[in-house]
């Protein structure tokens, strides 16, 4: 049984027919740049709020493990507890700083 061969003619026609359809298509559905730009607009808002409480979260979170690792180092008599823990709570309190500065500048 002899295989079809591949007309380059007719896969060239396709695929310009192919490429007019999805920018017709395109072009159909689009809308408005100002429109677009407002909803994402929107969108970034409504999701701010839940990852705000996202980095509190984060920063509680870092701030048992950095309690822990801290404790560890004081009961080890470890002489750069203080360095560690100066670290631990500044990473902390930029988390929390961070959150609330974007909230004041973008006014959300």
């Amino acid at each position: 049984m002899k295989h079809p061969q591949f007309n380059f003619k007719k896969g060239k026609a396709f695929a310009l027919a192919l490429i007019g359809y999805l920018l017709c298509y395109a072009y159909a559905y689009a809308q408005d740049g100002n429109a677009g730009i407002n909803e994402a607009n929107m969108r970034v808002r409504s999701y701010f709020e839940t990852g705000t409480n996202l980095m509190y979260a984060i920063g509680a979170v870092l701030g048992l493990i950095g309690a822990v690792k801290v404790y560890q180092k004081w009961n080890g008599g470890d002489p750069d507890t203080g360095r560690v823990a100066a670290a631990w709570f500044g990473s902390c309190i930029f988390l929390v700083v961070v959150a609330t500065v974007l909230k004041s500048f973008f006014g959300v």
